[in-house]
């Protein structure tokens, strides 16, 4: 991303002078980390090969199964949403202060989402139809597990639609409020597996998410800010001890993530082991605050986070499909050799791997990153409450539509996958109308 970032270098000095002291320079920096560490783990963790003229995709976790403890620091999505905590506490407290209301401002945090989310799909809805078009199967280059990162910002965006009710919780409860979600969590998993209840699961994709926002929440409400260091590291410990006594003695899967061939998934629904994970990353992030304010005192330093984080959310979209581009080329071809998955030779590869990929991406987003650094144009009247909600609800449901079922849709003319596409831009238009 070198070449992207160059453009701010001259600038930095004034970039930095610019920044309002107020500003927490830290909090934009584990925006753009948290989104970067997922991104390379999808690339160090995915097994790609050529074989009969299709592409086929699997997951080193599968073939090394010591790779598992690895998830333990690139599953960082609680960290993402630690932030989205702390970042709606704020916005949301200014447009309380300003007089804007809830579509006001729910209304502008979507677009915001939903622009380079559309730019992606939207793309991606072309090279479908003209692969279907030239008689190629858009499933023989994974088209159909492409959007499948979309899963967490389908997420993301009921969290924050309910942002506002979980701040007057945090502000009337405090900690009770995490608490409470926590033992929720756990009585889930204990109807899900022992007791045999497996679809009661889904509610926690409400709960444990929202138990990483709810720090997150506490975090910007000033909760955490007379702890003490040796407070913090045992909130760390204590994280750490439960992912251990949670994959060890109970039975959790070691794996963070999903898809690795287990019984069990600690993501798909989320279990116990992500609120112990979250507890554990929250609390190295506030550790590593202040050697990282420093490094980001440094103009350069802050200019390269301000430009990354205007451009964040198209990286993380394009990353897989930088993936398939390098695939593509690289491997029907023999340009890329193919060693065994998890043999010292693949592990040898991977530093070529992640250069192949970084110089694809580049182009990706320098083309697509304008959609995400366009400023948006203002409501023509600002949506009421009732409807940014259900915008929210309809672009939440297209964007999980899509990371479930791709960019393959046999049903539908050309096989465009309209009706998660369809979902995302209603909501869209839904925010714009007067």
């Amino acid at each position: 991303m070198t070449t992207l970032t160059t453009s701010v270098r001259p600038s930095a000095e004034a970039v930095a002078s610019a920044t309002p002291a107020r500003r927490e320079r830290y909090v934009d920096f584990l925006r753009v980390f948290s989104l970067a560490v997922v991104m390379l783990g999808h690339w160090l963790m995915a097994v790609v090969e050529w074989r009969d003229g299709r592409l086929v995709a699997g997951n080193i976790l599968e073939s090394a199964p010591a790779a598992q403890w690895l998830t333990w620091v690139f599953q960082i999505m609680p960290v993402f949403f630690v932030v989205g905590g702390f970042s709606n506490t704020a916005s949301w407290t200014a447009a309380m202060r300003d007089g804007r209301g809830y579509g006001d401002w729910l209304g502008s945090r979507l677009v915001r989402l939903v622009r380079p989310v559309l730019a992606f799909a939207l793309a991606w809805c072309a090279v479908v139809a003209a692969l279907t078009l030239a008689g190629v199967d858009p499933a023989s280059v994974r088209a159909r597990s492409i959007a499948q990162p979309l899963w967490f910002l389908a997420v993301y965006v009921l969290v924050v639609a309910v942002a506002p009710v979980m701040v007057a919780a945090h502000r009337r409860w405090g900690w009770a409020v995490p608490v409470a979600m926590a033992a929720g969590v756990a009585l889930v998993d204990l109807a899900r597996w022992p007791l045999g209840v497996p679809l009661v699961g889904w509610v926690n994709l409400a709960l444990v998410w929202l138990f990483a926002h709810q720090l997150g929440i506490a975090w910007r409400d000033g909760a955490v800010k007379s702890w003490s260091r040796r407070r913090v590291a045992g909130l760390a410990a204590a994280g750490i001890g439960g992912l251990f006594l949670l994959t060890g003695a109970v039975g959790y899967p070691h794996s963070m993530v999903g898809g690795v061939g287990e019984a069990r998934s600690n993501t798909f629904p989320p279990s116990l082991a992500l609120v112990a994970l979250g507890l554990w990353q929250f609390a190295a992030a506030l550790l590593l605050r202040p050697a990282v304010d420093r490094w980001l005192d440094r103009p350069r330093a802050w200019g390269a986070v301000v430009a990354a984080n205007g451009m964040a959310m198209t990286v993380f979209l394009w990353h897989l499909t930088a993936l398939l581009v390098v695939a593509v080329i690289a491997l029907p071809g023999g340009w890329m050799p193919q060693p065994a998955a998890g043999s010292g030779a693949w592990w040898a590869m991977r530093p070529v791997w992640l250069v192949a990929l970084v110089l694809a991406l580049v182009p990706l987003v320098a083309v697509f990153a304008r959609v995400e650094l366009r400023r948006p144009r203002p409501f023509p009247a600002a949506p009421s409450g009732l409807r940014a909600a259900f915008a929210a609800l309809l672009v939440a449901t297209g964007m999980a539509f899509l990371a479930r079922k791709g960019f393959v849709n046999s049903g539908m003319p050309l096989g465009l996958p309209a009706v998660g596409v369809g979902l995302v831009v209603g909501g869209r238009a839904l925010l714009q109308r007067p």
